[in-house]
């Protein structure tokens, strides 16, 4: 079964990136703000209808939670509820950059059962870069094996974060978190699609990350993906809570146990919930 989900999100990510590529570089895309700073385009939109539409073709029973439309009802009344299958679809993440027109962004496609994600496909369609992670059968990048980082520590670390836009009280929080590791790794990157930054980090090419904030369909695949590569994902508390709070500490084992260490310093769920009360609703939790 957990094959067929896979096979499911691969197509429903190729789907996603095919649409994508028909508008980016296009000129006059029309966007629109969500919130502030917090764009959506029609590309976002024809993307989603694409990732809908393979997986109803293939699961019509199953449900879906996705960033433009939200939690989608199952055809015929009734829901997945955490006993059943949920899908939870980012069907353009990065949307800043595309219409910028800088090639960074990709499709996040994940399915969850019982409360778990069990597979997932994270599609960049620029460099046609595909990610896949199945529960306890591993990560692949472009079919080949994906490890996380095996480095022993944050020191000399090549790191990845997000900036908290949607945490802006935080803001001096983050930042006293970014200067700690920042005077410990060798570098910081801030690419603009945590759904990549999460990727990258199951593959080893980060060695870890951390956002806060974040929604989950920004973090359910690469978050299994990072567990299936045989790293680890927690929330500022180092719990398994990081889908509801959208607070991420991921990494290789050892950076990533330093990492969280260098977080916590500064920060944890409680200080976040303080300075930036959160809706679990809006952060995707209930998948």
């Amino acid at each position: 079964m957990s094959d067929e989900l896979l096979a499911t999100a691969v197509a429903a990510a190729r789907a996603g990136g095919e649409v994508l590529m028909r508008y980016f570089g296009r000129e006059g895309l029309e966007a629109e703000a969500k919130a502030e700073n917090d764009l959506v385009s029609e590309a976002d939109r024809a993307s989603e209808r694409a990732v809908v539409a393979e997986v109803r073709r293939r699961h019509p029973g199953h449900e879906v939670l996705s960033e433009e439309a939200g939690l989608l009802a199952t055809p015929g009344g009734g829901g997945a509820g955490r006993a059943g299958h949920q899908w939870v679809i980012d069907p353009l993440d990065g949307t800043s950059n595309f219409l910028q027109g800088l090639p960074i962004f990709a499709v996040s496609v994940a399915c969850r059962r019982e409360g778990r994600t069990v597979a997932g496909a994270i599609l960049d369609p620029c460099r046609e870069h595909l990610f896949t992670a199945v529960r306890g059968g591993g990560c692949r990048w472009n079919g080949r094996p994906a490890r996380a980082s095996e480095r022993a520590g944050i020191a000399g670390a090549f790191l990845a974060t997000g900036y908290p836009f949607r945490a802006r009280n935080a803001l001096d929080v983050y930042l006293a978190v970014f200067r700690r590791a920042f005077l410990e790794a060798r570098s910081i990157r801030r690419c603009g699609s945590a759904a990549l930054d999460l990727a990258y980090t199951a593959a080893g090419i980060f060695d870890g990350f951390f956002e806060f904030r974040l929604s989950a369909w920004d973090v359910a695949a690469g978050a299994l993906m990072i567990e299936e590569a045989g790293g680890r994902v927690t929330d500022l508390d180092g719990g398994d809570a990081y889908l509801a709070s959208g607070n991420v500490v991921a990494g290789g084992r050892a950076v990533h146990r330093e990492l969280l260490a260098v977080v916590r310093a500064e920060a944890d769920e409680a200080t976040l919930d303080r300075l930036v009360p959160w809706v679990t609703a809006a952060a995707g939790g209930g998948c």
